[in-house]
């Protein structure tokens, strides 16, 4: 039976969509700020700080947004990062 990774080898979701926006956010021919991805989605830059730091918890509706601004589908913001 295969081994399944410990929990801690998992990134948690939280940080999954954290490394995940600010790697898409960054893949911009610009590399688009965050202040920019804030105003595009409708919420403060610091809250897309503390979202790529994994400090706060971030809502469906909200990652659908985010998912729509960066182009992707939002399970891409779920993915483990690349």
């Amino acid at each position: 039976m295969p081994s399944r990774p410990s929990p801690a080898a998992v990134p948690s979701a939280r940080s999954r969509v954290g490394a995940n926006i600010r790697r898409l956010r960054k893949a911009e021919k610009e590399k688009m700020s965050q202040e920019k991805l804030g105003e595009l989605a409708e919420c403060h830059r610091t809250y897309v700080s503390q979202l790529e730091r994994a400090k706060t918890n971030i809502s469906i509706d909200r990652l659908e947004r985010f998912a729509v601004v960066l182009g992707v589908d939002i399970v891409d913001l779920l993915q483990p990062p690349a």
